[in-house]
């Protein structure tokens, strides 16, 4: 039997179970031996974090060959023009190459809780939510695109690893299922 721990990581807390320098961490709030994350979520990020005891699992979750989607929600600083929108869905050239094409949407504020703290705001630029579902993962590649395009990140939330989301699941609270 193996189990799968969808967990809400709050904004700040590590992905990892230790740190030395005793900075919020997984272990804060997951108490499951045997689990481990598939991927990480930056500390400035928040949102869906799966961890299991299957490597199969993980490993299909997080090689970039088996080009598992992964949705994020993406507070950006302006409102990005079509042109912007899709340079995204063709793919952004960065310093360690092109992106692969993302699907990308405005969208409407999403309901979730303020962010302690709360995201830089400025009365004179106005934000834009969007939803950006990729199939890679490179190190801080949401950011990095949204910056490329012209529209920096606010904040990052990620709805959806796979078939799993955020629904149901209150900020720093987990979910476990049981797999055979």
């Amino acid at each position: 039997m193996h189990r799968i721990v969808l967990f809400h990581k709050p904004w700040g807390v590590l992905p990892q179970f230790t740190d030395p320098e005793g900075r919020p961490t997984l272990a804060d709030y997951i108490d499951i031996p045997g689990v481990y994350p598939a991927g990480r979520l930056d500390r400035d990020s928040e949102g869906l974090m799966v961890l299991t005891d299957d490597g199969r699992l993980n490993a299909r979750l997080t090689q970039p060959r088996h080009k598992t989607s992964k949705t994020y929600w993406v507070q950006v600083e302006g409102e990005p023009d079509d042109a912007a929108l899709e340079a995204l869905r063709t793919g952004v050239e960065l310093k360690d190459g092109r992106t692969q094409p993302a699907k990308v949407e405005r969208m409407a504020p999403p309901d979730l809780p303020e962010r302690d703290p709360p995201v830089r705001f400025r009365k004179s630029v106005p934000t834009t939510w969007l939803a950006l579902t990729l199939h890679e993962g490179r190190n801080r590649q949401v950011r990095r695109m949204t910056a490329a395009v012209g529209y920096p990140t606010l904040r990052l939330v990620r709805y959806r690893v796979a078939s799993w989301t955020l629904d149901g699941l209150e900020r720093g609270a987990f979910s476990v299922i049981e797999r055979g």
